[in-house]
């Protein structure tokens, strides 16, 4: 018999809601087997907490910022990613709405990565299938914007 998955939140930041070019990736501090690879900020969801609530306190304890949501990103997963054997994930498009990005708890570097760059990075294992869905939203990049 299989465990329920724990749900966990998260945020793909994008600079606009409506023609997204560029994404926020985080870089992982810990635990010692993620370090160094990339994600999509966010975390649990604790008890008592909506899905939305969490990802908010998620996103101000992480990166010390306000967000405002747009559309979630559904996945195959009825509706979510599974992520993990533990670990289903519910994303939304997010822009900065108060603070500047910085890295503060289990991540050490935050990188915009654009259509182009957007698998430089080694993104957790979980987390490759959803980015490759995102390079399709993502607009290309265009100077004069």
């Amino acid at each position: 018999m299989t465990a329920a998955r724990r749900l966990v939140v998260a945020a793909a930041i994008v600079d606009d809601l409506d023609r997204p070019a560029r994404l926020l990736a985080a870089r992982r501090s810990r635990p010692e087997h993620l370090v160094g690879r990339w994600e999509f900020p966010g975390g649990k969801v604790d008890p008592g907490e909506t899905p939305v609530e969490a990802l908010h306190r998620e996103l101000r304890e992480e990166l010390g910022v306000r967000v405002e949501l747009g559309d979630e990103v559904p996945g195959p997963d009825d509706g979510g990613w599974i992520i993990t054997d533990r670990h289903v994930l519910r994303l939304w498009f997010a822009t900065v709405a108060e603070g500047d990005p910085r890295p503060l708890v289990e991540h050490d570097d935050l990188r915009w990565l654009d259509r182009e760059t957007l698998l430089d990075v080694d993104w957790l294992d979980g987390d490759v299938r959803i980015v490759e869905t995102l390079e399709t939203v993502l607009d290309p990049v265009d100077a004069a914007r």
